[in-house]
């Protein structure tokens, strides 16, 4: 699944155990995947290999991209987007059920439909930009989450144009599926990360694992190069989505791949990066999507009326400096750089 990186970066502490506290093993690897990275540690039970577990998690990944990723011309989602006889499997159930329940908390901010709106400003797989003004209105007639359901396990859509995208979604929902898969070999202490999301179980030999945030600058394109924050986390997930990494910039006019489903164009407000902490990474992700379409002050306001979720968010003020807002609870578990 192609998706730019969001800026998160996994900082590994190296800790030293007293010689009290039982000897823990952790083994780690990395890869790629959905054209980004991963690096996966944990704790070793010592009953599998490092290669044997990397095998198990590649297949997996690449069962899930057969079934969610607009790259692949014959995954589940590119050939129900192309109306074939396409028979959605367990991955495309599960991530449409979440996707519709995100759709529905944040009032539309997300949505799956936005497909056809994403292909005409150019990042589609195929990175034609086509988008005319005079089109708008017939684009926006396909997007919305109750022109597509899921019925007797076969999608029906109003419209055959209408075209769905997980690409806000999909990166974080694999980060649960493989999370799950280690929970199923009984390993109690992980770290997930797949471009940039995350979700940890336990701690790291006492500590909790820390995340780094990269600061939202256009030219900060390696992860880690400049952080922004480093958070704390245990038994939570997290995902940062941005406008600084993928986007375009055309006649001195920067549009971003964050598209605003209600307007139809790349959202444009002061949120520079939404940090989403979350019980599962797929609602972190998609929930952070739907932070850079509504702005600052909107998620700020849906932030409180949600404190099943934490945030940290990154924004310019009116002369163009960065400044940040956190939620209350997020304080205590984050740091800061100057």
């Amino acid at each position: 699944m192609k998706k730019s990186l969001t800026g998160t970066l996994i900082i590994m502490l190296i800790i030293s155990l007293s010689c009290k506290e039982k000897e823990l093993t952790f083994s780690d690897f990395n890869g790629f995947t959905q054209g980004t990275t991963y690096s996966i540690t944990y704790e070793n039970p010592g009953n599998i290999s490092p290669e044997e577990l990397q095998f198990k998690v590649e297949t997996i990944l690449y069962r899930f991209d057969m079934s969610l990723s607009l790259y692949q011309d014959s995954s589940i989602v590119t050939r129900i987007n192309r109306n074939e006889n396409a028979v959605p499997d367990s991955f495309f159930i599960d991530v449409f059920s979440q996707s519709k329940k995100i759709w529905e908390l944040t009032g539309g901010a997300f949505d799956i439909t936005i497909g056809p709106l994403v292909k005409a400003w150019g990042f589609g797989p195929d990175e034609v930009r086509g988008f005319k003004e005079s089109a708008r209105d017939s684009l926006l007639a396909l997007v919305g989450m109750e022109k597509v359901s899921l019925k007797d396990g076969i999608i029906i859509k109003e419209d055959p144009r209408v075209s769905l995208d997980f690409n806000a979604i999909a990166q974080g929902y694999s980060v649960d599926v493989i999370a799950r898969f280690f929970d199923g070999l009984g390993i109690k202490r992980y770290l997930v990360e797949i471009g940039g999301e995350v979700r940890v179980k336990g701690d790291r030999g006492g500590r909790s694992w820390r995340i780094g945030i990269d600061r939202p600058e256009d030219n900060n394109m390696i992860a880690g190069q400049e952080l922004q924050a480093i958070i704390s986390l245990k038994d939570r997930s997290l995902a940062t989505s941005g406008n600084y990494r993928k986007f375009y910039v055309e006649n001195g006019i920067k549009y971003s791949h964050t598209i605003d489903p209600k307007t139809g164009y790349p959202a444009k407000n002061q949120l520079l990066s939404a940090t989403i902490l979350a019980n599962d990474c797929a609602t972190a992700d998609g929930v952070a999507t739907a932070c850079m379409v509504m702005g600052k002050d909107k998620t700020i306001d849906f932030l409180s009326k949600h404190p099943e979720f934490e945030g940290f968010l990154v924004y310019s003020d009116d002369s163009g400096n960065f400044r940040t807002w956190m939620s209350e609870s997020l304080k205590k578990n984050i740091s800061e750089s100057n």
